[in-house]
């Protein structure tokens, strides 16, 4: 066995290739993979983020809102973390490895109904 740790995931193979990350407290971005280091610090260019309803507000705030249709972008008021269809470039950026949670390319990938949500009336 050598004396060199691997780590069990492999980033270099999404050098320059677009990647999405979840990130801690329930951001998303999407970016071109630039660099990392051994602590999973990401650096992303081109970054885009995606927007989650407010999860500063309280759920009966938002749910009231909602339902008034005062807020302006389409929050779920059962689920203020959700992301929406709303953006934000950020341009280049470095994601601290701490709070990385997930990175998957975005290329291959398809988003898919979710099988275990109940239909309406069950």
């Amino acid at each position: 066995m050598s004396g060199r740790k691997e780590t069990v995931l492999d980033l270099a193979k999404f050098v320059d290739k677009g990647v999405q990350v979840k990130l801690t407290g329930g951001r998303q971005v999407t970016g071109t993979l630039k660099g990392y280091d051994q602590l999973l610090n990401l650096v992303l260019d081109e970054a885009v983020e995606f927007l989650r309803g407010l999860p500063l507000l309280k759920s009966h705030i938002l749910r009231e809102l909602t339902m008034q249709k005062s807020y302006p972008f389409s929050a779920d008021a059962d689920d203020p973390l959700k992301t929406t269809d709303q953006t934000r470039r950020l341009g280049l950026i470095v994601c601290r490895g701490t709070a990385v949670m997930l990175v998957s390319p975005t290329d291959g990938t398809d988003e898919i109904a979710n099988p275990f949500v109940q239909p309406d009336g069950a």
